[in-house]
């Protein structure tokens, strides 16, 4: 679900617009570039993003993932911050034009650029994060990430600390790969309270990923049946969730990044995605001629949550207050890692 809460996960049909000179990139997005190589002797990562850096967590890890990579091989990296369609278009053939060792790239929205570039260049090496090209291709790798781990341990949090028995998940819509979000959240709550009541509600409609209103009015339908645990998983409708729990004095989770900061008090919890160990260890991958997809859950450190990451007391999030819970879900996570407790995919084929 990635950057998904600020738009939807629909994305506009490529448009002519392609240039193939640098100069017009830098004109139409903006670039930050950083070299920490000696006489220019390391290697080279260039990071491409579908949007502006800014405050979005999920991208400034990204951007540390390229930045550690480049301090490891005594070499420089350059960030390309796209804003829309055209300048995402733009900053790829930039990147390109540029070849560096290798191109990382964030999201869904880059999957059929670099499946074009990809062909046309078959000696430049690229890496997309939180996506994969349809086709395979020898000098592309994919990392992609075992979201339903973390929301399982989400779930746990939930049944533990329900007082109604009663835990529910707001998803954006009723396909395998979305339910990755609610149905381990149930399976996680039902692991450590087993009478615990599971229901999801789906937001569809004509902007599933982008309605904070029936986003709401779903966690209201939950909230009025006496569910006091929901999991959000409504990209840009979470706030709508966080508005409806708070309200009704109630708790929500989030993901991809820290939401608690959002509803202190409500948000008990987030599923993170660590986009920066991905680019990091993606790189490594691609250098070593190993491409291919990779997935990163909490084995890898790909995923985690925040109550399991340094700095959860300054986090905001509910469960700064409950340690006897982190302990449990500790004793969960362990159990996954080393495959003791497997949880079942629900976008498994």
């Amino acid at each position: 679900m990635s950057r998904r809460h600020h738009r939807s996960l629909q994305i506009a049909a490529a448009t002519a617009l392609m240039v193939t000179a640098a100069t017009a990139c830098n004109a139409a997005a903006k670039s930050d570039a950083s070299d920490s190589a000696s006489g220019g002797s390391g290697k080279t990562f260039t990071l491409v993003t579908p949007d502006a850096v800014g405050q979005n967590e999920f991208l400034k890890l990204a951007v540390s993932g390229v930045k550690n990579a480049a301090k490891q091989h005594d070499g420089s990296q350059k960030v390309y911050e796209s804003t829309d369609t055209a300048s995402q278009q733009q900053n790829v053939q930039a990147a390109v034009d540029a070849k560096p060792d290798v191109i990382v790239l964030v999201g869904f929205e880059f999957a059929d650029l670099v499946a074009q570039q990809a062909q046309k260049n078959p000696k430049q090496q690229f890496l997309i994060i939180d996506a994969c090209t349809t086709k395979t291709f020898k000098n592309v790798g994919c990392a992609v990430f075992r979201e339903h781990e973390g929301v399982y341990l989400a779930g746990a949090e939930a049944g533990l600390l329900s007082k109604s028995g009663k835990v529910g998940a707001v998803d954006v819509l009723d396909t395998p790969q979305f339910r990755r979000y609610s149905d381990p959240f149930a399976a996680g709550a039902k692991k450590v309270a087993a009478k615990t009541e599971t229901s999801t509600r789906f937001v569809g409609g004509q902007s599933p990923f982008d309605d904070s209103a029936r986003a709401k009015e779903q966690a209201n339908t939950l909230l009025s049946k006496d569910y006091d645990q929901i999991m959000a998983a409504a990209a840009a409708g979470n706030y709508g969730v966080f508005e409806a729990a708070k309200a009704k004095g109630a708790y929500a989770y989030g993901v991809d990044v820290n939401q608690c900061v959002s509803a202190p008090g409500t948000v008990v919890d987030n599923v993170i995605k660590r986009t920066d160990i991905a680019v990091e260890k993606g790189i490594e991958s691609v250098l070593a001629g190993k491409t291919g997809t990779v997935s990163y859950g909490l084995k890898e450190g790909g995923i985690s949550l925040t109550g399991l990451e340094d700095g959860v007391d300054s986090s905001k999030c509910v469960i700064a207050d409950h340690k006897d819970v982190l302990a449990k879900v500790e004793g969960l996570r362990d159990q996954i890692v080393s495959g003791e407790l497997k949880v079942d995919d629900p976008a498994a084929s």
